[in-house]
């Protein structure tokens, strides 16, 4: 049957026909028992990802209900039978990331005493994944995560672009991690004009492999942002490997007890470690008279995108975007942004910001639901999911 396209908003950009990487035939048959789609979410807003999906897969969604209680507990019941069945959850994060995660956690738990055959979660951003370190005495909460979605019966994952794609070792079950990178580029292809003259840039050194990729992909020129207005994870100071306060800590032979009056070993001295200062704000890259489009994975605070700009008008940038996989916006990010020398701000819907856009004009959306609802087609079919990875590199 023909594959039916909603009519897009007009701040959205979704596609008459699949991107280039995508021009096979999507066949969705509606027709075809075994699988249902539910949302974890009641919200008319987080459900607006799951009715696309299921409108392009030609499926009903499932009947659920989910809703908190007077004393804040969640609950789910299923309104139908799923004894037997492939079940995909579609779960998007809002603000409440918490709620999001015990909505999801206890309908896979009710499907899986329901007698439910797979389970799947179709969860566009995983939340916590920028907690995937050990950051002094605190814990890996992604780890944890990962172990409770596996407790509470998910058999399978369907997520697109993780912060860190080391993540998917945490999960003792398939992960497929989609990307969006060919639905930006297409965005860059067919509505910036002169795009040819376009200049990507990465926001910090640790953005550059990210950044790369995109510009080979275009055939534009690559600039990086090294300084001040960086803000690395790699710089954050891990408590375990702490260089010692006292200078000259010395240790009682034969005891290993720390002595005032000895050095730790005859003449030897235990170096300092020296403090890092990074260097003056720099643009590695020509950006005058071009249009400068900032990418990365995340856009949540805004503060380095905001700082980054800045800096591109000071080099003669006309025109600045910034373009992001998740679009969380948290805080003041709209107003910050309505603000500030940034042009637009485009981001895919894997992250509901429909309040966001209402107070920020500049933020502009790609629609991705054709990708995951093939990924879904395809793990209900037993199809190899290597055609959604097509001239997919390590570094998008």
């Amino acid at each position: 049957m023909p594959r039916r396209m909603l009519t897009p908003h007009k701040s959205v950009f979704s596609y008459s026909r699949p991107p280039k990487w995508l021009n096979g035939p999507i066949t969705m048959n509606s027709a075809r028992c075994g699988y249902r789609v539910f949302s974890a979410n009641s919200s008319a807003v987080c459900m607006e990802l799951a009715k696309k999906i299921t409108e392009r897969l030609g499926v009903e969604l499932g009947k659920a209900v989910v809703y908190q209680e007077t004393n804040g507990e969640t609950r789910v019941e299923i309104k139908e039978s799923v004894r037997g069945q492939d079940i995909f959850i579609i779960q998007t994060i809002p603000r409440d990331v918490n709620t999001a995660i015990m909505e999801l956690l206890i309908m896979a738990y009710a499907l899986k005493t329901s007698c439910a055959k797979n389970i799947i979660g179709v969860i566009p951003y995983f939340p916590y994944s920028k907690q995937s370190k050990m950051r002094k005495r605190g814990s890996i909460v992604c780890k944890l995560l990962a172990s409770m979605l596996s407790n509470a019966g998910l058999t399978h994952i369907i997520t697109m672009d993780l912060h860190q794609k080391e993540i998917q070792g945490f999960f003792n079950f398939p992960v497929d991690n989609l990307r969006a990178s060919p639905f930006l580029l297409q965005y860059i292809q067919e509505e910036i004009q002169d795009y040819r003259n376009a200049v990507i840039v990465a926001k910090s050194p640790d953005a550059a492999k990210r950044a790369q990729s995109y510009a080979e992909r275009l055939r534009l020129g690559l600039a990086v942002i090294h300084g001040e207005a960086q803000c690395a994870e790699l710089d954050m100071a891990d408590g375990r490997h702490s260089p010692p306060t006292v200078k000259n800590t010395t240790v009682h032979p034969g005891l290993g007890i720390p002595s005032k009056r000895q050095p730790p070993f005859p003449g030897i001295e235990l170096p300092m470690m020296i403090a890092k200062e990074k260097p003056p704000i720099s643009v590695v890259g020509d950006v005058g008279g071009r249009i400068a489009i900032i990418v990365d994975d995340i856009i949540d605070e805004v503060e380095s995108f905001v700082a980054a700009a800045e800096i591109l008008k000071e080099r003669g940038a006309y025109k600045i975007l910034v373009m992001a996989t998740h679009g969380i916006l948290s805080a003041d990010a709209p107003h910050l942004i309505e603000d500030s020398s940034i042009d637009e701000v485009v981001v895919t819907n894997t992250v509901p910001h429909e309040v966001q856009k209402l107070q920020c004009s500049k933020i502009k959306t790609v629609d991705i639901s054709l990708i995951l609802s093939e990924a879904i087609r395809r793990i209900h079919n037993g199809e190899s999911m290597s055609y959604l990875f097509r001239n997919i590199t390590m570094d998008d």
